[in-house]
């Protein structure tokens, strides 16, 4: 009979926690300077102070979250170098990400970006910004998974996970009621096999909205 060691349930209750934190970060349900607790999220979780405080350990190792000297536990507040850098750092990952998938890139792949744009649009109609984020991260990761490039890709997924509050910022901002113009470039792109085309599609969707912050 198999039995669930101490340490594997420790192991499982930490990741779990942190798991659920950064996807609420990394998809804008958190807002910049958004204050935490490790007692709050011990509460909310049902589990130990330690689990959470591991979580959010982690967290903070990956920039997902800010602790300050005397023990605050809060989203960053990005200034504007720090956005530029990560625009920067977008443009030649996935520029980099979506040239290396151009190859891989067959019709059933098409088709499935063709139908999470249709998802994108939607919320953008229902204005939920959350959703928005969501569904815009799927289109892009979907694409990169097929650069078969994971180091890479875990290293996007990073840069994501720090601007998540800024994103959801940003999109207070636009008020945005069209779906993202340089995602059908990107998909017409993809079709017709034109590196450059999507190397520039791609580098325009991700700078264009984190530099109206900085402007």
């Amino acid at each position: 009979m198999l039995t669930t060691r101490p340490s594997d349930s420790h192991s499982a209750t930490h990741d779990r926690v942190y798991r659920v934190l950064r996807s609420r970060i990394m998809h804008g349900e958190m807002a910049p300077g958004q204050a935490l607790t490790l007692r709050g999220i011990g509460k909310e979780f049902g589990v130990s102070m330690t689990p959470a405080r591991e979580a959010v350990r982690r967290l903070a190792a990956e920039g997902a979250l800010f602790l300050s000297t005397s023990g605050r536990v809060s989203t960053p507040e990005l200034t504007n170098d720090r956005i530029e850098e990560l625009a920067a750092l977008r443009a030649l990952l996935e520029v980099e990400l979506a040239s290396r998938a151009l190859p891989r890139a067959h019709m059933a792949l098409i088709d499935r970006l063709q139908s999470i744009n249709m998802n994108v649009a939607e919320m953008v109609t229902k204005r939920d910004a959350v959703g928005y984020i969501r569904t815009n991260l799927e289109f892009h990761r979907t694409l990169y998974l097929r650069a078969q490039a994971p180091a890479m890709l875990a290293i996007a997924e990073t840069v994501w996970l720090q601007l998540g509050p800024t994103m959801r910022a940003l999109y207070g901002r636009l008020r945005r009621t069209d779906p993202p113009h340089n995602h059908k470039l990107i998909i017409a792109a993809l079709q017709a096999g034109d590196e450059p085309g999507l190397r520039l599609a791609v580098r325009s969707d991700v700078t264009q909205g984190l530099r109206l912050l900085v402007s």
